[in-house]
């Protein structure tokens, strides 16, 4: 199997978890804009490409899919999963798998405001969240809301710009500064994530593995430890009901006063997913089955409780020459009309 990584970035571990599950079974191609990405020392072809806007990128992705016969291809970026989904059709027709969710749900997922407004429609319990400093205003003078509150920007990732608020005061000067803040509730239950693998043929959720969140910095939780609860397994079940995803995903949650409530959905490859890896919750071999044509069964909760993840730092030292001379940075031969 041949697999396209996308913005591949710092994510070696997640390679070396691929050729560790699936061995000579998978040959891993992967992209990025900069050729001092770490990732790249660990895969078997490497391209340097364009950013993600420019117009030559989805033209230059194809002829790579073409030149390595990809058989699948993922993003680890959120930005890039939009573009992805709305150029599923191009892909597939080169018998590429796109793991990124349809562009609805690619969009819906990137805007956090939106993605708010449409759990609410469909019923599934969320994180109470205003688009604007107005509409806050309004809930809080009915007494609908109360300080602290969270602010975030609406689209985005890595938690970038998120923080406490205190005081309206405080409230009114950040959003003023900057109106792309949403504002929300301050979540005071448990901080947990689940990761999830929506089989491509069957479009169930057929793997997921919770997590409870010990430590977070900027970008994601760097300890967590392992859980199971059935109540969590039936919400994920109807909370991806109402969406059309694709393979991996990273859900946010919350749990509080005996109710479980989604945060945000990241449709990828989540950055704690080494942790469900690690407990043997294998979503490289789910790829692999449905590369080739074969459905996944059910298996939610196939890991064991009290598993602790402890996330920490590596490097790669090389020669500039070295690195130079292994990205392939050659896109004269491309077909980019």
């Amino acid at each position: 199997m041949n697999v396209l990584f996308c913005s591949v970035g710092r994510r070696c571990e997640l390679l070396k978890d691929f050729r560790k599950s699936l061995g000579d079974k998978v040959r891993l191609v992967v992209t990025d804009n900069s050729p001092y990405a770490p990732a790249l020392a660990f895969a078997d072809v490497s391209y340097q490409v364009p950013l993600i806007h420019d117009k030559s990128y989805i033209p230059i992705l194809l002829e790579i899919c073409r030149r390595e016969k990809i058989d699948a291809m993922l993003t680890l970026i959120d930005p890039e999963i939009a573009i992805l989904a709305e150029n599923r059709e191009a892909f597939e027709a080169l018998g590429v798998e796109v793991l990124v969710p349809y562009a609805e749900t690619a969009k819906l997922c990137f805007d956090k405001y939106e993605m708010f407004c449409y759990l609410k429609e469909k019923g599934i319990p969320t994180v109470t969240t205003y688009g604007s400093f107005g509409a806050f205003e309004e809930a809080y003078d009915r007494g609908g809301i109360s300080f602290p509150v969270f602010v975030k920007p609406r689209t985005g990732s890595g938690s970038v710009g998120a923080r406490r608020i205190e005081t309206m005061e405080m409230l009114k000067e950040v959003t003023a500064a900057d109106s792309t803040l949403i504002i929300q509730e301050l979540m005071t239950g448990v901080d947990m994530d689940a990761d999830i693998y929506v089989d491509t043929i069957s479009h169930k959720p057929v793997a997921v593995f919770s997590k409870k969140k010990l430590s977070t910095t900027i970008g994601g939780a760097n300890k967590t430890i392992s859980f199971k609860d059935a109540d969590l397994f039936d919400f994920v079940k109807k909370a991806v009901s109402v969406f059309r995803f694709h393979g991996p995903l990273d859900m946010d949650l919350f749990y509080k006063d005996g109710q479980y409530y989604l945060s945000e959905v990241n449709p990828r490859f989540g950055g704690a997913y080494l942790h469900a890896y690690g407990a043997g919750v294998d979503f490289p071999q789910l790829i692999y089955r449905n590369v080739n044509k074969r459905e996944n069964e059910e298996n939610l909760g196939n890991y064991a409780e009290d598993v602790v993840m402890m996330m920490y730092d590596s490097v790669v030292i090389k020669g500039l020459k070295d690195i130079q001379d292994e990205m392939n940075t050659e896109y004269e031969n491309c077909n980019t009309d």
